[in-house]
């Protein structure tokens, strides 16, 4: 779908990928961030857009200068990764739920902790730089160790799929836990307590920024990397014991070989050229497409997912969409569905069917079909994958 020119009256436009009309808040969220002065040519809205804290959920906002910390989120590092497997849809047959147990026994989700920390964790590089986070994260290194290898909650999941030639695929979605939670916190109400202490005009509290070549910026900047590491590692760690699992069950616990291998963020900032300038690029709910990036954008439980290459789009900042994107809240999701929904809509998946995941029942997501057509100049599909199993958080 053409990109179009939201009719925003602000010093840089918007251009949105979306199908349908932003509502009322939506609009304002999108006129907010295109006011700021240091936003760089435009705003890029993605086909999931839909609303956030501060920027809106699928917005790729590109900026000279400056940073929001609030933008970038409070799941620094949030992304997907997936594993294309040498296995045939026939070799799971019979073994789904016994997979389900397997995982959800070595994959910590929700709150829950890693009881032993494995030896890759503890050699992780990042742990050496710990000393030098934010001091509000310095007695975090213990949970941060226990937390490397687990899943997390609300939208973060584990998923065995097939492709269209019943190929098996490993897919997970999670970020930077508890750390890069805390770790986001602490700078979003530095920046808030900057704002207000240079009397800075802001049209909403959560769009504060650091200004870089200051101490402040310079200390998220920092922090911001080393999440994003602590991130990526985290959904290898887990990926690994996902393939360890799957081999158990397939291949009588013989190691085998990736055919492909993916691991994106879509909640991070990078320093990147567009346009011919370098420029801070904050990707809210957004995936990097350049020319030959891989990326992954999935659908509900229930519905399909995507592996995309990306085609450099230079009006989206060589991005795309992070999944089919909400439809309704989580709240409004509860009241408007029962169990026999849930139930209904994930048929033929092998997970949990209880009242405490109705929040993410498929029919409170967009259709990821309708969000795939609208993104054709920004991706092509790699290959389309249909759950079989899925863990939530």
């Amino acid at each position: 779908m053409p990109y179009e020119n939201l009719n925003i009256s602000t010093p840089n436009p918007v251009l949105s990928w979306a199908n349908h009309d932003l509502g009322h808040d939506e609009m304002k969220m999108a006129r907010n961030v295109a006011s700021l002065p240091f936003v760089f040519k435009h705003v890029a809205l993605m086909p999931d857009v839909h609303l956030g804290k501060g920027a809106l959920v699928g917005s790729v906002i590109a900026t000279k200068e400056a940073i929001i910390p609030a933008a970038v989120g409070v799941d620094i590092g949030c992304g997907m990764a997936a594993v294309k497997t040498p296995f045939k849809s026939t070799q799971l047959e019979g073994k789904l739920k016994k997979i389900r147990l397997d995982l959800e026994a070595a994959i910590p989700v929700g709150f829950n902790e890693n009881k032993e920390i494995e030896k890759a964790v503890t050699n992780w590089q990042g742990w050496r730089d710990f000393k030098n986070l934010h001091p509000g994260v310095r007695d975090l290194e213990g949970k941060a160790l226990r937390q490397m290898g687990s899943l997390g909650g609300g939208n973060h999941f584990l998923e065995v799929c097939l492709d269209a030639e019943d190929q098996v695929w490993l897919m997970l979605h999670s970020g930077s836990r508890g750390i890069g939670n805390v770790m986001a916190q602490c700078h979003i109400n530095t920046a808030k307590d900057l704002a207000r202490l240079s009397d800075t005009s802001l049209p909403d509290p959560d769009l504060a920024y650091f200004v870089s070549n200051s101490s402040a910026f310079d200390a998220y900047w920092h922090d911001l990397q080393w999440a994003q590491d602590y991130a990526h590692f985290n959904r290898d760690v887990m990926l690994a014991r996902f393939k360890k699992i799957i081999e158990k069950h397939l291949a009588g616990g013989k190691p085998t070989r990736a055919l492909l291998e993916v691991n994106c963020h879509h909640n991070y900032a990078e320093k990147e050229m567009h346009y011919g300038e370098e420029v801070y690029v904050t990707r809210k709910g957004a995936v990097r497409a350049r020319e030959e990036d891989y990326g992954i954008i999935p659908g509900s439980m229930g519905a399909k997912s995507y592996i995309v290459k990306g085609k450099g789009n230079a009006e989206s900042y060589c991005s795309c969409s992070h999944g089919a994107g909400r439809l309704m809240s989580r709240n409004k999701a509860k009241n408007q569905f029962t169990l026999d929904d849930l139930i209904a809509q994930t048929a033929g998946v092998e997970c949990r069917k209880d009242e405490a995941i109705i929040d993410e029942i498929p029919g409170a997501y967009k259709p990821i079909e309708q969000v795939m057509s609208n993104q054709a100049d920004l991706v092509e599909v790699v290959a389309t994958l249909k759950q079989v199993v899925c863990v939530k958080g």
